[in-house]
Order: C-alpha cells, then structure tokens, then sequence
C-alpha cells in the first residue's frame, strides 16, 4: 500500500524572508490562495513573532485559506508561542511550528546554552504549544550535524511532551543523500514514539542537493517534506516544490508514494511567484522554466516526431504547459479570455477581471497576435497586489549613441494623495536618466545594483519583461516591469522598487510607533 506524503509549503515564511523575494499583505494572501488552489497539506505562513507585519499577514492567511493547514513558526519561548496563537486564531485548522537550535556550534555560538538548557527549553516550548493546540510541530534547527544520540533524547523528549510532528532539517545545506537515508533510518529505529507522530524532512540547497536529499529523507521513512516554490529560501534556497513533488509523482514506480498537489498548477504557481517577488524563473529550470519542455538538437527533434517519450519523461500538461501558443486578439471577448485563463490555472476572481480585460485590449490593439505567454504576464502583473502610493503618467526617454549630450529621460508620477510631479534626469543611459528622474521626485537614493530583460513571446512586436534589483536608501528591494516597449518596463521595475521602499518604511514607522 502506497504511503502518502504531506507537502509543506514554506514559501510564505523560509522563501520570503529571503533578500529580495519580500511580498506585501496582499501578495502574500495571493499566493496562500494559490497554494490552496494547488492543494498543499500545510501553508507557513510566516514567524508572528518577527514583526507586526510578519503577525498580520499569519492573521489574513488564517482568516481567508481554507483546505490546507495554517502553519506559523515560533521559538520555544513563551512570548513567541503566545504570538503565533494569537495569529493563528482565526483559522479551522492550524499548526504550531516551534524550534530551537540542537547542534553544538549553534548551542556554543549562537544560544550560549548546555544541551540540558536546550532541552528543557524544548520540552517547556513544546508543552506549552501543546497546550494551545493538538498540532504541533517541532524542528530541531541544524538537526543534522547535531550529535545522534542528542537529537534522539531532544525528539523523544518533544514526542512526549505533545510534539505530532518532529522535524529533522538540514539547514545549511551540509548533508548528502546517503547520509540522510541513513539518519532517517536510524532514528526510526532508535527513537520510542517517532512510528507514532509525522516526522518531517527540510532541506536547503547550499551544495545543490535540497530535492536530492528530500527525497533520501523519504526513502528514509520521512511522512512530510518541506519545501518552497521555485525553491526560493535562505541563502542557496530550498528543497524546489515542483522538482520534488513531480520527481515523486513521475518516479511512482520507485518511490509508491501519493501525493495531494494538482501538478497541473505548478507552471501558474511558478510564474505567479516570480512575477510577485520580481524575480525570473531560469530558462533552464527543472519543471517550470522556458526550456523544460523544449527541444532544438536535430537528434532530440527528430526522437520527438517519433515518438515523445523517446526524450520527454513527464507530459507538459501534467505540470500545466498547454499545448497550444496563439488564441486571442482585439475582437476576443471576456469570456474568452476569462476561458483561457481558466485552462491554463488561473481562477480569475470577479475584482479582477476588469482591470485584465483592460491591459489585455491595450494589448491586443498593439500587437497583431496575442499568446497564452503573453496573456499569462497581464495575469500575473495583476495579481501582484497593489504596490503604491506613486504610479506613472508620462515617460519620454531620449537615448544618443556617440551624441554631443547625455542621455535624457522626463517622467510624471502621480501620488495617491492626488498630486503629480514631473521632473527631468540624465545619465550615461536611459535607465541611469530614469533613476536621477525618479530620485528628484521621490526623494530617494536609488541604486540600481541588476538589471535583466526577456521577451515574453515571440515577434518583433512581443512584450518585454524587465526584472530589477536596486537599493532604496541603502535597502535592497526588486521590481518586476512589463510592456511592449522595453524601457518602460524598466521604469516600471524601478517604480515597483521603490513602492516597495515606500511602504516598507512606512510599516516600520508603524511598527516602532506601536
């Protein structure tokens, strides 16, 4: 009989506590809604403990995500478990993720406490967690270079102090497939309990082994692996959700294991993601990227009219890549387009679909043929979330090449508070005379730190898609821009930056006001 395997999502919490991959409110409830709609077991939601905005965003995850359980991350101490109570409160099902760290260079260096103090501190977190809730999680943070018989007295400690799942993370990145067979195996055998309780698996990809060594981890005996869309994380990033879900379900001959995720969703998670966190998806990355699916050696082309197996191990449509490009134009209607994007896994709610039909008719009077691509990138810039206070209203951009004069660009931005301001910057390129514009009117520091462009679908007349990393007076944000016309899309990039400069000052303004 197959086991079945709990997929937990940390994008929301690992993914987005990462440098550049922050979300507001509203993207974040975004994507919990997408990760519902993919039917994940467990949502974390973030750390409530961490900030004011880390609590509320816990708090609107639990009160509008239903199906998955609502998870939030706590350290065993009291005022944290308090917090992530208090967060989780509003949601049906929710679980308490509490941790400590158990490996001696994190005891010596970082907690300055004995193995007894982390233990007691375990079980008291524990208890008290338990107290609060029947589900709840502990992790044992740097679990696998902390010694073995250690970690087998703190997991059976937790076990009976409440804990239902226990978690055995690699977070550093340090372990390797076999190693962590072999860990899982041995405490299985070792530790009294654990075969009563979930036992979880969280891998990080410093040495590019995340999915590798989940996947040992559930050859192992692991119930529940932790991981990320488009592995986004801490440093190298996380075990990659779509790599590891699709690896068990395309190796079901090897792994029986069943899983609940509707793969067909992945591609729109993917792309939704990195439009939200203004951050490309890889041409070449497993599952999801441009190139998953693609083929251009002779020899794999002509394999491919043979026969798709001979070179494809998995259908594009199970991970949701339609077969089909070219569909809609200027005389398509809403429900049309409303259609399509229902077939290519976007539930488009009535709020919504206005300003899509919008950008989409903006489109499609610009360009002479319309792709799924192109349709999927007015999706995802819509569903982004409101960025504000400032948005643009004019742009004219002057480029010379071996002129007398430097590059010039005007712009008028317009503020929520209804004013406008129009100023004019040069530079040594038309993105460097957008940013002296912008800083004039904004009253920032910009500094642009990468810059990278695509085309989203194919012709002479195909949209741009702009990503960008700069900082905002010395903080380090990213932007997403797109339209036919490629320096507005930077300038669009730069715009979502500093929106998002604007409104993280303002949170921490709030933040230390309270």
């Amino acid at each position: 009989m197959s086991r079945n395997i709990l997929i937990f999502d940390t994008t929301l919490r690992d993914g987005e506590q990462s440098p550049g991959f922050s979300m507001s409110l509203g993207q974040k409830l975004r994507i919990a809604r997408t990760l519902s709609d993919l039917k994940v077991d467990i949502i974390e939601a973030g750390f409530p403990a961490a900030s004011p905005g880390d609590f509320d965003a816990v708090h609107a995850v639990s009160s509008e995500i239903d199906g998955p359980i609502i998870a939030a991350l706590c350290r065993t101490i009291p005022r944290d478990i308090e917090r992530t109570v208090a967060a989780l409160e509003p949601a049906s099902r929710s679980r308490i993720h509490t941790f400590i760290a158990t490996s001696p260079i994190h005891r010596r260096e970082k907690l300055h406490m004995s193995r007894d103090d982390v233990l007691k501190s375990a079980v008291n977190g524990v208890r008290m967690a338990a107290e609060a809730s029947d589900d709840v999680e502990f992790s044992a943070e740097d679990g696998i270079r902390t010694e073995r018989q250690f970690l087998a007295e703190i997991l059976q400690a937790v076990i009976e102090a409440g804990a239902t799942t226990v978690n055995i993370p690699d977070t550093v990145g340090y372990s390797t497939p076999s190693e962590m067979y072999d860990l899982f195996r041995w405490l299985i055998k070792t530790v009294p309990g654990i075969d009563q309780v979930g036992i979880s698996t969280h891998c990080h990809d410093d040495l590019g082994l995340a999915v590798a060594n989940s996947l040992a981890a559930v050859e192992g005996g692991a119930t529940q692996i932790e991981c990320a869309l488009n592995g986004i994380g801490e440093r190298a990033g996380n075990c990659a959700l779509e790599e590891v879900v699709m690896a068990l379900r395309t190796r079901a001959d090897h792994y029986d294991i069943e899983i609940n995720v509707d793969t067909r969703r992945l591609m729109a998670a993917s792309h939704l993601l990195a439009a939200v966190t203004g951050n490309f998806v890889p041409r070449n990355k497993a599952i999801v990227g441009e190139n998953a699916f693609a083929h251009e050696a002779g020899i794999h082309q002509h394999g491919m009219l043979a026969s798709r197996d001979t070179y494809e191990i998995m259908q594009p449509q199970d991970v949701g890549l339609k077969a089909s490009q070219l569909i809609l134009g200027k005389h398509s209607g809403r429900h049309a387009v409303v259609d399509r994007a229902r077939e290519m896994g976007y539930q488009l709610e009535e709020g919504e679909i206005e300003a899509i039909m919008v950008r989409f008719k903006e489109l499609a009077d610009v360009k002479k043929r319309v792709f799924d691509s192109d349709l999927e990138a007015i999706i995802t810039g819509s569903q982004t979330g409101g960025m504000g206070p400032w948005s643009l209203n004019w742009l004219s951009v002057v480029s010379r090449v071996n002129g007398e004069t430097e590059p010039t660009a005007s712009l008028t931005l317009a503020h929520e508070d209804g004013t406008t301001s129009t100023h004019t910057g040069d530079g040594d390129g038309p993105v460097d005379a957008m940013v002296e514009a912008l800083e004039q009117v904004t009253e920032t520091k910009i500094k642009v730190l990468s810059l990278a462009m695509r085309s989203i679908s194919l012709g002479e007349d195909a949209q741009g898609e702009a990503s960008m990393r700069a900082t905002v007076d010395g903080v380090e944000f990213s932007g997403h821009g797109l339209s036919t016309d490629i320096v507005a899309a930077c300038a669009e990039a730069l715009l979502e930056i500093i929106n998002r400069a604007t409104r993280s000052a303002a949170q921490l303004k709030q933040s230390d006001a309270a």
